[in-house]
């Protein structure tokens, strides 16, 4: 359904519904004029056409999936009350589709019994994770790999906890035996599991972090900011498939539904599999927290004032498309996943490209062959803009050459990094433009 023909006019029936339980209110609008609105309201659509075709399946590049229409309307009409989820006070109807929105993330990771909230985003979810961190093994090293998110380092420096970058294999994956030097040390607090790399979309090996557990006594967080929502994908490679399958007993999950949830940014989630850690975020609020005994989402938070509306909209999602395996939400997830595995197979099927290895979930990386390393970053460059005239947007990645070893046989190694090119496939319908997708890649390179 697009928006403009259906959803608007639903929209307008849904606030009629929605006024209904304000008998005697006025909801008179103050100083708002058509006449005033309507030239800055064209501005501003003037405006922002001046961006990425961010909709569209030929936009490929960076993770930018548009919400669903479900998504859209829910918030919108959430916003004629504008909660507030920091409190019952600002957000008594939201606050509940949270708490219940948010238990059927955790049910997905196998999780019946957790704390849990919406957020920010996945830098808000990784800084509360570490916080936690930090107050239950005060002092102690935070460890995750050169590959993961940039705001692991970047949030420790904030929470003064010191951190260390972990070396990956050449499937951008943490090093084990490195980490196990490291972990030697016995100074080590948290161990950051990627479960879906930015750059790559690589998953750490869980199952073998959560055995170094059990030996050397750290607190795991999974950041599947990405990757999480791949739990209820059915085509995953089976090395993959063993570390979604022990999600469950991490210590603390971040997840973005502003990614693969479908969701307007601002929505990610953090979860806990102990609610007792909890007691860390108790304060005293002399004016906020006294309408209800109930548990006010603000008492569980590091943020203060959220917007009730990415709850309304995420649980409206979720109500739509369940979160269970084998369901139409997960059927995404596979989609996605099969137009990655498509686009690899054409492209390393093609001896003018270099691919590095496949993709675990739905990131493919890629360069156009050339005589060197550096030969092939400068035609990476071109070739990105060159394809951006046609129309199809990619992104541009800088990644240690021996996630490409394989495949840059004959090139000379004059350089240790390789500028190539990435495609994030996230969203379903990129399934069905595959074949457009290469036959675009196919013209540039023939250009080049």
């Amino acid at each position: 359904m697009e928006l403009e023909k259906g959803g608007l006019e639903l929209l307008r029936e849904a606030v009629m519904e929605l006024k209904k339980g304000f008998p005697g209110l006025s909801w008179e609008d103050t100083d708002i004029f058509p006449d005033r609105l309507r030239p800055v309201l064209m501005e501003v659509a003037g405006r922002l056409q001046d961006n990425y075709p961010y909709f569209h399946p030929l936009y490929a590049g960076q993770m930018i999936k548009p919400p669903h229409p479900i998504a859209h309307l829910s918030y919108m009409l959430a916003m004629w009350i504008n909660p507030n989820n920091h409190a019952l006070d600002g957000g008594r109807a939201s606050s509940h589709m949270e708490k219940e929105a948010v238990a059927e993330i955790a049910r997905m990771f196998g999780w019946d019994v957790h704390l849990g909230h919406l957020c920010g985003g996945g830098t808000m979810a990784n800084m509360e994770a570490l916080w936690v961190s930090g107050a239950l093994n005060p002092g102690k090293l935070i460890v995750a790999s050169q590959q993961a998110h940039y705001t692991h380092e970047r949030i420790s420096r904030v929470l003064k906890l010191p951190y260390r970058a972990i070396p990956v294999d050449s499937k951008a994956r943490m090093d084990l035996s490195v980490l196990e030097d490291v972990l030697k040390e016995g100074n080590v607090g948290t161990v950051v599991a990627t479960i879906g790399t930015t750059a790559t979309g690589s998953v750490d090996p869980l199952e073998d972090i959560l055995s170094l557990k059990e030996k050397y006594h750290f607190r795991v967080h999974a950041d599947a900011a990405y990757g999480g929502y791949f739990v209820l994908a059915g085509n995953m490679a089976e090395e993959t498939k063993k570390a979604y399958s022990h999600l469950g007993e991490v210590d603390s999950i971040a997840i973005d539904p502003h990614k693969h949830g479908l969701q307007p940014y601002g929505c990610g989630c953090i979860l806990f599999r102990d609610p007792a850690v909890g007691r860390l975020y108790k304060h005293d609020s002399p004016y906020t927290y006294f309408s209800s005994k109930e548990l006010h989402l603000g008492e569980i938070s590091l943020e203060c004032s959220r917007a009730g509306a990415s709850a309304v909209a995420l649980w409206a999602t979720q109500r739509l498309l369940p979160l269970i395996p084998g369901g139409e939400f997960a059927k995404y997830m596979e989609k996605c996943r099969y137009a990655a595995l498509g686009l690899y197979e054409k492209l390393s099927s093609d001896s003018r490209f270099s691919i590095a290895f496949p993709p675990e979930l739905d990131i493919v990386v890629w360069a156009p062959r050339a005589g060197s390393v550096s030969e092939m970053s400068k035609l990476s460059s071109r070739f990105f803009k060159k394809a951006a005239e046609k129309n199809l947007h990619l992104a541009l990645a800088t990644l240690p050459v021996k996630f490409f070893e394989s495949a840059l046989g004959g090139v000379e190694h004059d350089s240790e990094t390789l500028t190539c090119l990435r495609s994030c496939l996230m969203k379903p319908v990129h399934l069905e433009w595959v074949e457009k997708i290469y036959g675009i890649l196919d013209r540039t390179m023939e250009e080049l």
